[in-house]
């Protein structure tokens, strides 16, 4: 497909469908060279715009004016917003809350959510997303399964004039971000998450033995970042071996994590220290392996901080997972595209890149209960 340019910066009027028109292409600053992940957490710190969530969006009514987000009556009388969502997979708890999430809030906000489950298959993405690109969206969200799956529709969908913004993993890589139409990444710092989940389990485990490291899906920019941050700490526990030699990817497919992790236990002959996970999922579908076993003391920790981990958590079956803020980066990528399709904004007014925080969440930390309630279904905070 070629490409308009020329009508980078004309705006779509407040409500409306996007249409043939260009509706930019050209890139702001805050380019990281060619990569296929985020920046350094150093340089990443300066995006950091968690706060640009719900509460700004109730705050200034909605896209309405401030009278009306005094008074509540902003939404009623404004015309449905039309967005296009996919994620990874709604066999995922994850994914399944994402989803609820952007349904949840945006029925608050004024925003018909329409749905294209992923189904971890990065073909299967691909053809749902074709098939819907002629239709009108004012925007759509889309965390893609795999890097560089998408780029041919999203392009379609840039010369048509809708925004896309991408979320939790990129849909190509961040120097290619704007030009191949998407406006926005809204992520969890998948290294910093890695980091803290398995710094706790090494502190754990007093710094030395063996460990299992069981990963997501290769292809998927999140999981890349998760298995850099759990080499980086690993650099740090000489002391330390992998089962196996290094990560296991497992697809976020809980069958052929529990298969590879009971694999694993069974040439062991010496207790296995810890497990480091990239998902509550595929954590909590390993750890009944270890009941009866030489392995059962085993500390396992992982990523996600949803309802499910949280609970393991507080039993004590998951000694630690960070959170990876499903609810807030759905929400987040839901309020930012009704905002630029309500306000007419332009591509350079958007940030490229928005870090969402995920903390890590023990018995000890203090945050469980709290993180409880924000992750709950109903009110899809966290």
């Amino acid at each position: 497909m070629t490409h308009d340019e020329a009508n980078v910066n004309e705006p779509i009027e407040p409500g409306a469908r996007a249409s043939s028109t260009a509706r930019g292409a050209a890139g702001v600053g805050g380019r990281h060279g060619d990569s296929d992940r985020l920046p350094d957490r150093a340089t990443r710190r300066g995006f950091l715009a968690g706060a640009m969530g719900a509460s700004a969006a109730m705050a200034a009514g909605c896209g309405g004016s401030p009278d009306k987000a005094a008074t509540g009556t902003g939404p009623s009388d404004r015309k449905p917003l039309r967005a296009a969502f996919s994620n990874a997979g709604l066999q995922s708890t994850w994914c399944a809350l994402g989803k609820q999430t952007a349904e949840l809030w945006g029925g608050l906000l004024g925003v018909d959510v329409q749905w294209f489950d992923g189904e971890f298959d990065p073909e299967k993405q691909r053809n749902k997303i074709d098939q819907i690109v002629d239709q009108d969206w004012d925007f759509c969200c889309f965390q893609a399964v795999a890097i560089d799956a998408l780029a041919p529709p999203v392009r379609y969908l840039k010369e048509r004039g809708v925004p896309v913004i991408s979320m939790d993993t990129l849909v190509v890589p961040m120097d290619k971000m704007r030009e191949t139409g998407v406006w926005m990444e809204v992520t969890p710092d998948h290294v910093f998450m890695a980091e803290s989940s398995t710094r706790d389990m090494m502190r754990r485990i007093g710094g030395k033995g063996r460990v299992i490291h069981i990963g997501g899906l290769s292809a998927h920019s999140g999981a890349r970042d998760r298995r850099r941050g759990f080499e980086q700490v690993l650099r740090e526990f000489p002391d330390v071996q992998v089962v196996g030699g290094g990560v296991v990817w497992c697809d976020w497919e809980k069958q052929k994590a529990r298969d590879a992790f009971e694999s694993m236990l069974q040439q062991e002959k010496e207790p296995i220290a810890g497990a480091f996970f990239h998902s509550d999922d595929m954590a909590l579908a390993c750890i009944p392996a270890l009941a009866n076993s030489i392995h059962k003391d085993m500390v396992i920790t992982a990523v996600d901080g949803q309802k499910e981990g949280l609970f393991a958590v507080r039993d004590g079956t998951l000694a630690a997972t960070t959170v990876n803020p499903v609810c807030r980066i759905h929400r987040t990528a839901l309020t930012i595209g009704q905002f630029i399709a309500r306000n007419r904004e332009s591509i350079d007014e958007v940030p490229e890149l928005v870090i969402t925080p995920g903390p890590l969440v023990t018995k000890d930390t203090g945050n469980l209960e709290a993180m409880l309630y924000l992750a709950d279904p109903r009110h899809g905070i966290v």
